[in-house]
């Protein structure tokens, strides 16, 4: 036998060898293997995360709330234009609640212009606004009924507080992937629109038990804050393409 020969049998040799020790590795160093294998897997879709879907829900979700408030709007049943007359208040609570779920879905639409990646926390946090802006038809309906009782102005104002808390911690989980030099950190500034309004529902869920037009007051008043126009987003936005 030549020496290329002699050489092939060796190869041979140790790729037997090799392949034996495959197949006869212990199953904990087969099962590490995958789990490499999983994470390896985990991290590349991690990083191809992207806020398209993020977007899309909340887009989805939000334009579901507004179609059950407006259902809740009951036909009257006679042709006379004195009947709308009773539901002159039903119609403004619908009024304002449509314009609190739009100003969220404005704010949301622009902030996340000047998102660049999301994460899982960032997915629960958006649930969790979404859980709170999804009780707002049921909180305003029940206003309605029991013409604006106290009790339940007070919980049209504790849903209010939870959305305006969970739109908060969105922002905070958002920063904390972004950095505090980020676009988005620059554009959210010292948001001082978001800590007055925490302060005003705080203050107007009590003074529902006072006076029920109290309260409704100042939800109108924290409608009017954010209903001026917001360009911190936009103004970042013009200056980057400058």
């Amino acid at each position: 036998m030549g020496a290329s020969g002699r050489h092939r049998s060796v190869l041979r040799f140790f790729d037997g060898k090799s392949y034996l020790q495959g197949m006869l590795a212990p199953p904990a160093a087969l099962h590490r293997g995958r789990a490499r294998h999983i994470l390896r897997g985990y991290e590349l879709g991690a990083r191809r995360m992207t806020k398209g879907r993020l977007e899309a829900f909340t887009d989805g979700v939000i334009a579901v709330i507004i179609t059950i408030m407006v259902l809740e709007l009951k036909v009257p049943h006679d042709a006379d234009p004195k009947a709308l007359l009773p539901l002159v208040p039903v119609f403004l609570s619908y009024v304002l609640s449509f314009v609190f779920v739009g100003i969220y879905w404005n704010n949301h639409h622009h902030m996340f212009h000047a998102v660049h990646h999301v994460n899982g926390a960032t997915l629960w946090a958006n649930l969790h606004l979404l859980f709170w802006l999804s009780l707002v038809p049921f909180v305003t309906g029940w206003m309605d009924e029991n013409h604006f009782a106290a009790v339940t102005v007070a919980a049209y104002g504790i849903v209010l507080l939870g959305a305006a808390c969970a739109y908060t911690i969105l922002t905070l989980v958002l920063l904390a992937s972004h950095g505090k030099d980020s676009p988005l950190a620059k554009a959210l500034g010292k948001d001082f629109k978001g800590k007055i309004s925490l302060v005003l529902y705080v203050a107007a869920i009590p003074l529902a038990f006072v006076q029920a037009w109290i309260s409704g007051g100042l939800y109108v008043l924290v409608a009017a804050i954010w209903l001026c126009p917001d360009r911190r987003f936009e103004k970042l936005f013009d200056e980057a393409k400058a």
